[in-house]
């Protein structure tokens, strides 16, 4: 447990580097897009209490689970801070609406099971949204150069492609809807160069795609053998008559009743 907390520490401080600060940027911009679109009762964010990523949503009860550094962190209006532990979520089972994981597969030391906890809190329908390093992009490949100083928080061999955590939501009966990638230039240290590269950002997105240094995917959880009952008065529509019993028409009954003529 210790170790995931200070692999969050040091990917919270990267993100106050300039480099780290285009990625914040980009992945609230892209938060900020789906919760909106995420209706229910309760919201949850696991890690990075530092960044409100349930900010533009709408949702009654929003919580932030973090470690002992929720203390520091700003106030947020009705968003409360949790203590907790981080791949052992302190959460009933179905209860959950909007589930949010800012990178923390790449910090757990079994990510299978942050992805369990996730399914098993999560309501059917629940929303589920991961972002993460995309470890086959400029970055990925500078942080596997040998012999070079690392340069990302996230040690490539712990960076999930999209593929694999595509194939782990599929077990676990997930549906992604939504998929972005972002962060498209090489790995410059300074704003500077960054603007320089720039350009690379607006034609990523065209060229190549799932090339970004950053990806964010939404799903949703689906339950399997569920069946919807509806209200009671439609079954009432068709009347079922015990054998030997007729059914008569409107008209049959109205010429029962007929006077005869003459």
């Amino acid at each position: 447990m210790k170790q995931i907390h200070s692999r969050i520490i040091n990917l919270a401080d990267w993100f106050n580097t300039d480099p780290g600060q285009r990625v914040i940027q980009w992945e609230s911009s892209k938060f900020d897009q789906i919760v909106a679109d995420s209706f229910g009762f309760n919201a949850v964010q696991v890690g990075l209490p530092d960044w409100n990523f349930l900010h533009h949503n709408r949702m009654r009860t929003k919580i932030i689970l973090t470690d002992d550094r929720f203390k520091n962190c700003l106030h947020y209006p009705n968003t409360h801070f949790v203590q907790a532990q981080l791949d052992a979520l302190p959460l009933a089972s179905n209860s959950i609406d909007l589930l949010i994981l800012p990178h923390i597969l790449e910090c757990a030391d079994n990510p299978h099971v942050v992805l369990r906890e996730a399914e098993r809190v999560l309501v059917h329908e629940g929303r589920l949204i991961i972002s993460g390093f995309n470890p086959w992009s400029l970055w990925g490949l500078r942080s596997r150069m040998p012999l070079r100083k690392p340069w990302m928080p996230v040690a490539a061999s712990r960076q999930v492609s999209v593929t694999r955590l595509k194939d782990w939501m599929k077990l676990l009966s997930f549906e992604v809807d939504r998929g972005y990638f972002g962060c498209y230039t090489p790995a410059c240290n300074t704003e500077r160069w960054l603007n320089r590269w720039d350009f690379m950002n607006k034609a990523g997105d065209r060229w190549w795609p799932v090339a970004g240094a950053v990806y964010l995917l939404a799903a949703v959880k689906r339950t399997h053998g569920i069946t919807l009952i509806g209200p009671s008065w439609k079954g009432k529509k068709k009347k079922k008559f015990a054998r030997g019993e007729a059914a008569i028409s409107r008209r049959e009954v109205r010429q029962l009743f007929k006077e005869p003529h003459g």
